[in-house]
């Protein structure tokens, strides 16, 4: 496995009777750290602060891309590109 090429997953984690609410930010090899959820953001802007913290501890530099997924977002490296999608003119 190629850990400068692993993506990054942020989930939501709603407020318990300890606990603010969170984001947990992880990597495919199981890493994961939590961050305190920031209100004066909106939750696509929490989820890229927790993904860009995670990078940052693990020394992973470039630019990133996101977006949503079912249980919150997820995170690629997006230097050397492995392939391309064409726009379908067809549609």
């Amino acid at each position: 496995m190629d850990f400068m090429r692993q993506a990054i997953v942020t989930k939501y984690h709603g407020p318990t009777n300890t606990r603010g609410s969170r984001i947990s930010a992880t990597t495919e090899s199981g890493l994961r750290h939590y961050y305190p959820y920031d209100h004066a953001l909106n939750t696509e802007r929490n989820h890229s602060a927790a993904a860009q913290k995670m990078a940052e501890h693990m020394g992973w530099d470039g630019t990133w891309r996101g977006g949503a997924i079912p249980k919150g977002y997820a995170f690629v490296l997006n230097d050397g590109a492995l392939f391309t999608v064409a726009p379908d003119t067809n549609r």
